[in-house]
């Protein structure tokens, strides 16, 4: 797509929006670091104005526009305190002061006039000036300029606006704003963060010192209700199940216990959650930016977190850096076929590249994900060769061993879900009931697998009919070949399991009043049953 840049006199004429939309290609607005004329600090700018312009009318839904209260997010200053959730160390801590500037690339469509706002000033606000060199705001085919206003009227550092003319997505959104910026460092941000204090100095500093870091501050959150700021967890790690849906992992006892002696240590993390993370700009080109084949949103963060560890790469949770996020039920996006379309073909693109025979195992989770179509990949598999990355069996072994891979007996492996319930050991070992509780999707006590000799297992333990007659309960016990009172088999589509020796099933009735039991079979909701992987039809 061709390229037109314009640059602004620095006389900062108006620009109305029928100058910039009748360009057929992007446009690209640039400000020097100049105060000119008509231009105002950001402590000076006029916010009611600018947010005012795109307020909630009486009777509009708050949360139709951006999927979290507008309404709430207009209400608050621009440049609101938020309490300091750093650890105490990290407030003492002294930076290197010869670090490198960075570019901060920040990407939107249609975001809320206040809640961009509040983004690009705590950049401002909360960084040393001399370690941002840009801020490139990339409206990704939004449908008012609210990026283009404050490029224009602010004056700050440099501040690019790119305006796509047709949407492009997140992830080659992201790509025309890195390939504008000009800092040796890359910061990207979401469009509705708020940076905390000395939130970027920590980030600068790892990669500084090893290019080949891939950095992310710990994410508070902001509710996307009332817009309060709560501190996150230090105790934190990305993840993912083999339905390769990103989700926060607790650093096991033992990970923990090792850094005690330093809680503000760099944490290793398979998975970054792909809002917000530094990189060397040099090697975010030299690892393949992003994969251009992408649609819309979704996946990314699976993507290039696979590629940068298995590349040579590594992914880090930085303590004392913090940023506040919007976290959204959903998404304000339109996907092309709907959004779990798009979700898998990103994501089965992500599988066919980086994981090798172990992607069997993702469509084992989502067998849905198989008639996809995820275009052409090839030149992402010879980014793959050429750069000498590593087999997926490495990332599991080195990265993520808390990654439970299913053994060759397992037919079925991962949580036995029944609605937002899931089987449970509630911490029982042997000659303990079981029972159901809400599913959390950390594996633990919801770790089930169905194996070729029909054993229903918990590590060492297996589910065990003591008495074969109707409403007995269920008891684990230690797994014994041939014990017939371990025997099970999946039934009617894989929705039931009934134990082989009594033809009585699983079921949750009496869950509450002592646990699960065998029960007739019957099509009873509480005899519905659904492992997370089923590893053959």
């Amino acid at each position: 797509m061709l390229l037109l840049t314009f640059h602004i006199p620095l006389t900062c004429h108006p620009i109305h929006s029928s100058d910039v939309f009748h360009s057929f290609a992007n446009v690209m607005l640039s400000h020097k670091l100049t105060v000119c004329a008509g231009k105002v600090r950001w402590q000076d700018f006029d916010q009611d104005q600018y947010v005012g312009a795109t307020v909630v009318r009486p009777g509009q839904d708050p949360y139709a526009r951006n999927k979290f209260n507008q309404v709430e997010s207009d209400k608050l200053r621009m440049d609101r305190a938020v309490p300091d959730t750093r650890h105490d160390h990290c407030r003492h801590k002294q930076w290197k002061s010869d670090l490198p500037a960075s570019s901060v690339v920040i990407t939107f469509h249609n975001e809320a006039r206040s809640a961009l706002l509040r983004t690009v000033v705590s950049v401002l606000k909360k960084s040393p000036p001399h370690l941002v060199k840009e801020i490139i705001l990339v409206d990704d085919y939004s449908d008012n300029l609210s990026g283009v206003y404050l490029g224009q009227t602010l004056s700050i550092v440099y501040i690019a606006v790119l305006v796509l003319m047709f949407p492009l997505g997140l992830m080659r959104s992201r790509v025309r704003g890195a390939d504008a910026a000009t800092a040796p460092v890359l910061t990207f941000l979401d469009s509705h963060c708020e940076c905390n204090d000395h939130w970027l100095e920590p980030l600068l500093e790892r990669v500084a010192e090893d290019k080949t870091r891939v950095v992310s501050p710990i994410i508070d959150v902001i509710n996307m209700d009332n817009f309060q700021y709560v501190g996150a967890s230090a105790d934190l790690k990305g993840g993912f199940d083999w339905n390769l849906v990103f989700k926060w992992d607790y650093m096991t006892l033992d990970q923990r216990r090792a850094r005690q002696g330093n809680p503000i240590a760099p944490i290793k993390t398979p998975m970054i959650a792909g809002g917000l993370f530094v990189m060397d700009k040099e090697y975010f080109e030299q690892l393949g930016k992003y994969d251009m084949m992408m649609d819309v949103w979704g996946g990314e963060n699976l993507e290039i977190s696979f590629r940068v560890w298995q590349c040579g790469g590594s992914l880090e949770i930085i303590p004392c850096s913090r940023v506040g996020h919007v976290f959204r039920k959903q998404h304000p996006y339109t996907f092309p076929g709907g959004s779990g379309t798009v979700f898998a073909r990103n994501t089965r693109r992500a599988a066919e590249v980086w994981m090798d025979e172990y992607k069997n195992f993702y469509y084992a989770a989502v067998p849905s994900a198989r008639n996809v179509p995820y275009g052409n990949i090839q030149s992402r598999l010879e980014l793959k060769k050429r750069v000498g990355c590593k087999p997926f069996k490495w990332y599991l072994e080195n990265v993520y061993p808390e990654l439970r891979v299913p053994d060759h007996q397992d037919i079925a492996f991962g949580a036995l879900q029944q609605g937002g319930n899931c089987l449970d050991t509630l911490g029982h070992f042997a000659d303990g009931v079981v029972g159901v509780y809400e599913c959390h999707n950390a594996g633990g006590n919801q770790e089930w697998a169905l194996t070729k000799d029909k054993s229903v297992k918990h590590m060492d333990l297996c589910l065990t009919v003591v008495d074969r007659t109707a409403s007995s309960l269920i008891k684990l016990q230690g797994c014994r070949e041939n014990d017939s009172r371990q025997k099970w088999e999946q039934i009617e589509s894989n929705s039931k399991l009934r134990h082989v020796g009594s033809n009585l099933c699983l079921d949750s009735r009496s869950a509450r009043m002592g646990g699960l039991t065998v029960e007739v079979c019957s099509q009873s909701l509480s005899q519905q049953w659904k492992f997370t992987l089923n590893l053959q039809s």
